[in-house]
């Protein structure tokens, strides 16, 4: 081969291209497990100064930790894994990461190319299982994809990180990552024409501004894409200028400070009263980077009744797919907040806002804290305390990840990790590994269920060979909390499948793996359980809670109903 000077083309192995993009792209660690089909990448990275890869004890870890890496830090997180079983592994990982919109790219080996399709030893249809679940995903076979195999690369990190971000995987054959292919140089330019980004339109955010300067009850509904596109500071801005109350969906959790007057929290399922109050009884939903989420709306049909909706999301597909948008703006979330911020009119608080603050203090959150059980919500209080709200939180997947959502308030955003639309029980253990490699300097905490952690729990083990110093913070019920809370409350109390009595001992299983394990039973030791474990910096911290076991997660507006049919704490006007 030859450039257009006729000067010959450098011919490299595969491997090290790879290796080559991974530096282009600022990878300086993945997450990945090796196997016969990418021996020839592991062989070229024991070579490689500026990349290092993390062993997992799972792929479904790799997938999963990768994915924390990307929410804290902002970059695109890498995984890898072997043809076959370890590709299939990472499927779950892939499936989280594109529900909840998280840049990453996914590298697995792929037996001989021809060997494809022939039912090979470890061979499965890895492109084929992972179309759903990806943006986009390629299989470097033919001639000509391997010729444009370092381009390819680039394309898969572009493709992740642009647009709305998701999930991308590259298959590699054996005989791609060890044998020869072109090395050519990064073309800037053809990347960014590969995927642009929409542009707001002039008439539509003046129809936008019109819109909210006419509002008599404004309310802002802010999601995932406000952090993904950086826009926290000009949603502050907007809301502040025009005095709009905002509520965040779970994945946006700490784009606008909870601290903040104007912050209403998080509304739907198990959200505030309050923060679903104001948007049931709203004239105008302001809802940026979000979606429209079946947890928040419930019955569409009661949902909002009376509110228009300006709907700025960077996926046109977004628009108009559940709920019908006045003025649709499919845009970067920053640059459309940015110019409807310079559009429209100082406005100012009136008889809404006051009336938002009044039913907000009469309908706080609220659970029983008696002197024999441990409420789990005080854990999570107490947590919030002791680390002074600092900590990056991810979570498990069930009633810890409700009450650590409204229990430990956040003011910044990439602070918060948890899987929001797959609901994949065993992503906040590999999660805050990843979060701990991105941030090393911070505090990085697993607010888990008993039932959750044991999904995931053998990546202590790479937790203590790296030295990561995150806390485990188990809420131990002994049950799968949120199943028996629907067997209880529809299923007439028939529990059934969810008695967790025979868990490990969680103190043991972590001083087995090399960790430190740490047990509370008693409401006063809380504190003091905790601090001990945050003075621990050296390897992960498992602390196990015991909880009051049929706790209930409230409020609570049960799955297909609407604002009418919400829940509060059944002792809230007690307390």
């Amino acid at each position: 081969m030859a450039t257009k000077d006729g000067s010959a083309i450098p011919m490299i192995p595969g491997a090290q291209a790879l290796l080559r993009v991974f530096e282009e792209e600022n990878v300086d660690v993945f997450f990945g497990y090796p196997g016969g089909s990418v021996i020839p990448i592991y062989d070229a990275l024991h070579d490689a100064e500026r990349v290092r890869g993390i062993l997992p004890r799972h792929e479904q870890g790799a997938a999963h930790a990768a994915d924390g890496y990307a929410r804290v830090t902002g970059k695109v997180g890498v995984c890898m894994a072997t043809s076959g079983p370890g590709a299939c592994n990472l499927v779950t990982g892939l499936a989280t990461a594109y529900m909840d919109s998280i840049p990453m790219v996914a590298i697995t080996g792929q037996v001989k190319t021809h060997l494809v399709g022939i039912d090979s030893f470890q061979e499965a249809d890895t492109t084929g299982i992972t179309i759903p679940i990806t943006k986009h995903n390629y299989l470097i076979k033919d001639p000509h994809e391997i010729e444009r195999f370092p381009d390819i690369m680039r394309e898969a990190f572009y493709l992740a990180r642009s647009g709305r971000p998701g999930p991308v995987l590259v298959d590699i054959p054996f005989d791609v990552s060890a044998g020869p292919v072109p090395w050519v140089e990064r073309n800037i330019e053809a990347l960014d024409g590969f995927e642009s980004t929409p542009v707001p339109d002039a008439a539509d955010i003046d129809r936008a501004a019109d819109m909210i300067e006419a509002a008599e009850r404004p309310v802002m509904m802010i999601g995932g894409g406000v952090i993904h596109a950086a826009a926290h500071e000009e949603i502050i801005e907007l809301a502040e200028k025009c005095n709009i109350a905002v509520v965040h969906t779970l994945m946006a959790k700490g784009a606008f400070p909870e601290s903040h007057e104007l912050s209403m929290g998080m509304p739907g399922m198990h959200g505030m009263v309050y923060a679903s109050y104001a948007l049931q009884h709203s004239d105008l939903m302001i809802v940026i980077g979000a979606r429209f989420d079946d947890r928040i709306t419930g019955d569409l049909s009661r949902f909002a009744p009376d509110a228009s909706v300006i709907h700025i999301d960077i996926d046109p597909a977004e628009i108009d797919k559940v709920r019908e948008a006045q003025v649709g703006i499919a845009a970067d979330a920053r640059i459309a907040t940015r110019e409807l911020v310079q559009a429209v009119k100082a406005r100012d608080g009136g008889e809404w806002e006051q009336h938002l603050q009044q039913f907000k203090q009469e309908h706080a959150l609220g659970y029983t804290d008696d002197d024999e059980l441990v409420a789990p919500q005080l854990v999570v209080e107490k947590l919030y305390e002791v680390t002074e709200g600092r900590a990056i939180v991810t979570t498990e997947v069930g009633q810890n990840q409700m009450w650590a959502a409204q229990y430990y308030p956040l003011e910044e955003p990439r602070r918060w990790c948890t899987s929001g639309g797959l609901g994949t029980m065993g992503y906040g253990h590999p999660a805050a590994i990843g979060a701990q490699v991105g941030r090393p300097d911070d505090l990085v905490v697993d607010i888990a269920g008993d039932g959750s952690i044991q999904m995931c729990m053998q990546e202590l083990t790479t937790g203590v060979i790296e030295d990561l110093p995150y806390k485990i913070i188990i809420l131990n019920n002994s049950y799968l909390g949120m199943v028996r809370q629907w067997q209880d409350m529809f299923f007439e109390r028939r529990y059934s499948g969810v008695d967790l009595t025979g868990n490990p001992d969680f103190v043991r299983l972590a001083e087995a793996h090399g960790a430190v394990g740490l047990r509370c039973k008693d409401r006063d030791k809380i504190v003091e359980t905790l601090e001990q474990a945050m003075a621990v910096d050296d390897r992960p911290v498992m602390v196990d809670f015991a909880v009051a076991e049929e706790e209930n997660v409230f409020p609570f507006i049960p799955a297909g109903k609407s604002y009418e049919n919400l829940m509060e704490y059944p002792m809230a006007e007690d307390d």
